[in-house]
């Protein structure tokens, strides 16, 4: 198998092909049979799991399916393999960053980038944040954005080149429910096949052999102190002591020993987020080709307008870049392998192979790309398109936030800190 290179992939994002795909069988990493937990959801109706379950026709026959990891959180990845090749020099691409390293008391946070910032560019925390002084939405890069669109795209090329792969919608700039969208060019899910859903069991035993009957537990008035029981230690509120809970901690009720971690938790078994397990896995990658096809470029990543002899190879040049940046992204990932959540690492059974699917169907190509390969392949169609005049600049655009956002952020941690944080439920 040959591996996938540039003409290869510019022919195919020219109008040779319809997509690029990639189908991946996994297996649980403690092998066939072990049980694997998928994410959970709120019960809606009659639903009897927390799980996101399915009928799917597959090879004739109807399968019990579970989603395993969704579109939304395999492009959360996706971006997180992609920012991991650019720091290491490997993936130069361009990125608008927060930079959170001077701030007091938030340095831990480093530098949040459009990757991980679930909205993308168009996110609240770059909207408040600041370059140069100037508010980002008031900056030459943020007005820029704002006017971007998928007729008009060369803004968001120069950028921010991953929401063109991965999407976004600029609901929160200026223009409200109008701003641009960028639908997704890059999708990709993981399902379980033939599952069958299994219990969860829970136990404590204190070794102390605190009782319930022990409380009530009052919260300390000394924050220092957390607990008590004795009322006159208490916090009182409206003359009354205050019976401790904690948000998101402690396994019982308000008031009880279970609320503050201490006490037996009686065996229970838990049917409706038990796990499942399942003959294999399958994660499914397409990289659209026809939608990178409808992103337009009429302007120079100068700014300068496009000649009309020039245009459509500058846009054709444009797209593969993109399209290689999407299959470094795939490349990437699978090097970072598939440990989804806790009980839930798969390993692939196969290597990596792209099919390149034809408009006309038929059998599609097959090809390999291996991460030095994707690697070549970006560097290499990125050349192609700066000579046409949408070259990248790889240094990032560096954010500072806002004072009323990081005082914000100070303020939320100040209130987790001292157990106030809201309960979300």
């Amino acid at each position: 198998m040959r591996s996938l290179d540039l003409d290869t992939l510019a022919n195919a994002v020219a109008g040779g092909a319809a997509a690029i795909r990639t189908i991946t069988r996994l297996d649980p990493a403690g092998g066939p049979g072990d049980k694997v937990f998928p994410p959970t959801y709120v019960k809606e109706r009659n639903a009897t799991t927390k799980y996101a379950t399915e009928q799917r026709r597959i090879d004739g026959r109807e399968v019990s399916t579970v989603l395993l990891d969704s579109v939304a959180s395999q492009a959360n990845r996706l971006e997180e393999a992609l920012l991991d090749g650019f720091r290491r020099g490997e993936l130069p691409f361009p990125i608008v960053q927060v930079d959170f390293s001077n701030e007091e008391g938030l340095a831990d946070l480093e530098q949040i980038t459009a990757l991980q910032a679930p909205h993308r560019i168009a996110d609240a925390l770059l909207r408040d944040s600041v370059l140069g002084g100037t508010p980002f939405r008031h900056t030459t890069v943020g007005k820029e954005v704002t006017d971007a669109r998928p007729t008009h795209a060369t803004a968001m090329y120069k950028y921010c080149p991953t929401a063109l792969i991965f999407g976004v919608w600029d609901s929160t700039g200026p223009k409200g429910g109008l701003g641009a969208k960028f639908q997704r060019c890059l999708v990709s899910e993981i399902v379980g096949i033939d599952v069958a859903p299994g219990v969860k069991t829970a136990s404590r035993l204190d070794p102390a052999g605190i009782q319930t009957k022990a409380g009530p537990v009052f919260k300390h008035k000394d924050p220092s102190q957390d607990w008590t029981v004795d009322p006159k230690e208490a916090e009182l509120a409206k003359g009354k002591p205050v019976e401790f809970s904690r948000s998101g901690g402690g396994d019982g009720k308000k008031g009880s020993p279970s609320a503050i971690n201490h006490g037996n938790i009686p065996p229970s078994i838990d049917a409706a987020a038990g796990g499942v397990t399942m003959s294999h896995a399958v994660q499914t990658t397409v990289l659209s080709l026809g939608a990178l096809r409808r992103l337009r470029f009429q302007t120079t990543c100068s700014g300068e307008r496009l000649p009309a002899e020039q245009r459509d190879a500058a846009e054709a040049a444009a797209r593969t870049a993109l399209a290689a940046l999407a299959l470094a992204a795939v490349v990437y990932q699978r090097d970072q392998g598939y440990d989804l959540r806790s009980r839930s690492t798969l390993v692939a059974r196969e290597p990596l192979v792209f099919e390149l699917v034809s408009r006309d169907g038929g059998e599609p190509e097959r090809f390999s790309l291996s991460r030095s390969e994707a690697a070549a392949l970006l560097k290499g169609a990125e050349q192609n398109a700066r000579r046409l005049g949408l070259g990248w600049d790889p240094k990032p655009v560096t954010l500072t936030p806002a004072p009323k956002l990081a005082g914000l952020i100070r303020k939320s941690r100040e209130l987790a800190a001292s157990g106030e944080a809201e309960d979300e439920g």
